[in-house]
């Protein structure tokens, strides 16, 4: 990961893509992804292009892997930017971290996908708890699952165990329903109609969930705590 596209190009071994090439590879799992969030992810510093004399941008595979890295990133473990930027920075310095709030194995460049029966088994659980939680919109509904919905379901797999049923936590949606409102009407005057502007705005309201989480972990464990008073 450490070398540039540039440099790489420069060997002539590695053939090299086009914007339409990448996002014809990666928008089949990742449909958010455009050209204006290639460019911000460029401007952010995780990933660099190399660039033809006319000045088109051209991916080497080992980038449009780094993007998809990137993405996964975003989508299972709602991690800001510079953490992610941070984690590929020691991995292109020869180091293997952790990546903070993941549950990926230190330096790992792919992310696992689960189909249900995979991410029960995985789990632990029944796959009638993932249509459960489904059903208690604690996870969405969908074909594939990332690691996120392995860390949910473990977690509801063990409340099951003393008698929480997903259909107990519905509250739980509806306040971060609440909560995800705070945010959006806090981003509302920076909302943009440009992709790269909405990629900034995406990561200005992660970083405030983030926070929003830290208080809400915080109240809880104040109110579980009482229990020992």
């Amino acid at each position: 990961m450490a070398r540039s596209a540039a440099s790489r190009a420069a060997s002539g071994s590695t053939p090299l893509l086009g914007i339409g090439q990448v996002l014809a590879r990666l928008q089949p799992q990742f449909p958010e992804l455009t050209p204006s969030k290639l460019r911000f992810l460029e401007e952010q510093g995780l990933v660099s292009p190399a660039r033809t004399p006319a000045g088109y941008r051209k991916f080497a595979p080992v980038d449009v892997e780094r993007i998809a890295f990137v993405l996964s990133m975003q989508r299972d473990h709602y991690l800001p930017l510079k953490v992610i930027r941070a984690h590929l920075e020691a991995i292109d310095a020869g180091e293997t971290p952790a990546l903070p709030g993941a549950t990926t194995a230190p330096g790992a460049s792919r992310v696992r996908r689960y189909r249900r029966d995979e991410l029960a088994g995985e789990a632990g659980a029944p796959p009638s708890l993932v249509d459960e939680a489904v059903s208690a919109s604690l996870l969405p509904a969908a074909e594939q699952y990332g690691e996120e919905a392995l860390v949910v379901l473990r977690s509801l797999a063990a409340l099951r165990a003393v008698g929480i049923e997903p259909r107990h936590l519905r509250s739980v949606r509806v306040a971060a329903e609440r909560e995800a409102s705070l945010v959006e009407r806090a981003i509302a005057p920076s909302r943009r109609a440009d992709p790269a502007d909405k990629a900034r705005t995406l990561e200005r309201a992660l970083e405030l969930g983030r926070h929003l989480e830290t208080v809400h972990a915080s109240v809880v464990r104040q109110s579980l705590a009482k229990l020992g008073r």
